[in-house]
């Protein structure tokens, strides 16, 4: 019954934006707390962002930070990833999650993922 569906991702010159959006249903998307997480070409899972529920609190990766901003839209069932100032070490598939309200507080669904190309 969960689906999450990433769309937005393209390719972008290095310093660019680009604005990522996830689609939920399934489950009630106001009480999760949701994550963004990538996938570099032939690299593991690397953990991007969080925001709880109510979208008061986020969280960022040191390699992300100030450059990326998580925000969601309840009233939509919609979770965003605005990224600017693109680097070519960016590239990678990105995929929305939904979070465990317990511990350990994991990723518990994910959709399918889309790819973000940074390259001159």
């Amino acid at each position: 019954q969960v689906q999450l569906v990433e769309s937005g991702g393209g390719l972008v010159q290095p310093g660019g934006s680009l604005r990522l959006s996830c689609a939920a249903s399934g489950f009630t998307f106001s009480s999760a707390a949701m994550s963004w997480v990538r996938q570099a070409p032939g690299k593991g899972l690397e953990w991007v962002s969080d925001i709880n529920s109510g979208g008061g609190s986020t969280y960022y990766a040191d390699s992300v930070k100030g450059r990326f901003t998580i925000s969601r839209d309840n009233a939509k069932n919609m979770l965003y990833l605005q990224m600017n100032s693109l680097k070519p070490e960016d590239t990678a598939v990105y995929y929305c999650g939904k979070k465990l309200g317990y511990p350990p507080y994991g990723m518990d669904y994910w959709g399918k993922g889309t790819l973000v190309t940074v390259s001159s």
